[in-house]
């Protein structure tokens, strides 16, 4: 393993004057558990009590609403197709659009139902519409199998909408995971997230608002899905934009609404206020060099795979150290664009940042006297010059067999009388 660590190298000199700047203060939130990402960047912000399985409450519709657009997409689904509303979709209480039997509900309103009014009645709508087996119990099996395949570790679902059961439970990272996805997969359909009202079909007009507390207040907040049952507290996934930055933060077990609204309000302030963006570099900018073993070059320039921003402390007055690590030297032949290296940026305060670096030429394999020349430089490096004498062989006299071997002509023989 090879290790070249520089400060604010050639490639790297936008990280200069971020070393003149105080790294962001610690954030406390008086949640149970809390998450704060920046889907830009890909950079964890806040995670406290972060991979703790809790009581999700209608957090955890997020999940049916992600494979309900999945469905969509595939053609599973239609958004004017009309799903009929069973008994047992019916009797949720709670957060309802207030649906009966008698009803034949758009598809498009069902999800309109579920982001805008939490309705447990039309999430179970879908769910019974998507199940292996036309049950909600069914389709809470498919949600864990879709989680586990997410990458979301913490998850396991019982029903469809949060309500109530000691199997139902979601970490706050996991559901950090699933609000990027539902942003970076369905873009198409989030700008559901940030309406304010949905009146369906004139039914209770008290019950057409958005609970999402953060919406329209001028912070650039568009999404994503309240929470409260008695066992859970209030909770929150909210997503905000501000300029070319979004954040995603998952809160949990606050004790009124009043203070979910405050603290989901404090933490994207904290978000865009304590930290900032930095373009860094190109794709194909050259950040160092690799050696190279057995190759027409000893050497291979190292490059940014793709562009490179960094989110960094916006008062950070600490260095950022930069390492390039590699398991090397590296055989050849290599191709241009072959991954070869990782670059560790380090900050203070915040994890580390890997990048990967990609070869930014081919590079052959050496012939067969550039072969031995650094077969005789590795022996010379090991053993020192008596490493090079072997018995019968000079090593800087070694012709390969296959080149012909020029000699002084030799006298014809005399005939033997």
């Amino acid at each position: 393993m090879i290790r070249a660590v520089f400060l604010a190298a050639a490639a790297l000199m936008a990280l200069a004057p971020l070393a003149r700047l105080a790294h962001a203060q610690t954030f406390d939130t008086p949640a149970r558990a809390a998450y704060v990402l920046d889907h830009t960047t890909g950079t964890e912000l806040l995670a406290k009590n972060a991979d703790e399985p809790l009581p999700p409450a209608s957090m955890s519709k997020l999940m049916t609403l992600y494979m309900a657009f999945e469905a969509i997409a595939s053609g599973r689904l239609s958004i004017d197709q009309r799903l009929p509303v069973s008994e047992h979709a019916a009797s949720y209480g709670g957060s309802s659009m207030f649906l009966d039997t008698t009803d034949r509900v758009r598809v498009e309103d069902l999800l309109r139902g579920v982001v805008v009014l939490s309705g447990n009645d039309a999430s179970a709508v879908l769910a019974e519409a998507l199940s292996p087996d036309g049950t909600e119990a069914g389709f809470a099996r498919l949600m864990t199998e879709r989680a586990r395949e997410m990458g979301m570790e913490n998850s396991t679902f019982a029903n469809s909408n949060g309500w109530p059961d000691p199997r139902q439970r979601m970490s706050m990272r996991d559901l950090g995971i699933l609000a990027s996805a539902l942003i970076r997969d369905f873009p198409t359909f989030y700008p559901m997230f940030a309406e304010q009202e949905f009146e369906f079909d004139g039914r209770v007009p008290s019950n057409s608002q958005n609970r999402n507390p953060i919406l329209g207040l001028g912070i650039g907040a568009d999404g994503l899905k309240t929470g409260h049952t008695s066992e859970a507290g209030y909770g929150l996934v909210g997503s905000a934009k501000q300029d070319d930055r979004r954040v995603i933060f998952v809160i949990t077990g606050l004790d009124s609404t009043q203070s979910r609204r405050v603290e989901a309000e404090r933490i994207v302030n904290w978000s865009f206020r304590q930290f900032a963006q930095r373009d860094i570099g190109e794709a194909g900018t050259r950040i160092s060099e690799a050696e190279v073993w057995m190759g027409e070059q000893s050497r291979v320039g190292l490059a940014l795979a793709e562009d490179l921003s960094l989110l960094m402390p916006a008062m950070s007055r600490d260095d950022v150290e930069a390492e390039v690590v590699y398991q090397g030297p590296i055989e050849a032949p290599i191709e241009a664009g072959q991954e070869l290296a990782e670059l560790v940026i380090a900050r203070e305060g915040m994890p580390a940042t890997r990048v990967p670096l990609v070869a930014e030429t081919a590079v052959a394999r050496g012939g067969f006297m550039p072969r031995v020349k650094v077969a005789a430089s590795v022996l010379f490096d090991r053993f020192g010059p008596e490493g090079l004498t072997l018995p019968g062989l000079d090593p800087m006299a070694v012709t390969p067999a296959d080149e012909p071997v020029e000699t002084e002509a030799e006298p014809a023989a005399a005939d033997e009388t």
